[in-house]
C-alpha cells in the first residue's frame, strides 16, 4: 500500500497537470505539444490515448515496470488532454471512482446492465 503522503501528491500531480493541460487550450501548437492535440481535434487525441493504452498493456506484459510507469505517465497525461478537449473536469471521474468504492466490481457491473 502506498504512503498516505504519496498517495496525497499523487492526487495533486494530476490535479496541477489538469490545469497546466487546461492552460494550453488555445496555444501556439508550433509551442505547445499539448496545443498541437487540441489543433488535431478530439480524433486524434483519442488516438493517442489508445496508442498510449496498447503501449502500457505491452509494458507490463514484458514485466518491465520502469516503462510500465513511463507509459502509464503518458496515457495518464493523454487522457487529461482528452477529457479538457471534452470539458469533463476530472472531479467527476473523482467523483464516479468515490461512488464505486467499496462496492464489488461484480456487483458495479451488473448494475449498469440494468
Amino acid at each position: 500500500m502506498a504512503d498516505p503522503k504519496t498517495h496525497k501528491l499523487s492526487g495533486e500531480t494530476l490535479d496541477r497537470l489538469y490545469t497546466i493541460v487546461l492552460s494550453r487550450k488555445g496555444a501556439d501548437p508550433e509551442s505547445s505539444y499539448t496545443a498541437k492535440l487540441y489543433s488535431r481535434g478530439t480524433a486524434k487525441i483519442a488516438q493517442k490515448v489508445g496508442e498510449e493504452a496498447v503501449e502500457a498493456i505491452l509494458e507490463a506484459v514484458r514485466g518491465d515496470k520502469a516503462a510500465l510507469a513511463a507509459e502509464s505517465a503518458d496515457l495518464l497525461y493523454h487522457l487529461m488532454v482528452l477529457w479538457a478537449d471534452a470539458g469533463l473536469d476530472p472531479v467527476v471521474v473523482w467523483e464516479k471512482l468515490a461512488q464505486r468504492e467499496g462496492v464489488s466490481g461484480l456487483d458495479e457491473k451488473k448494475a449498469r446492465k440494468s
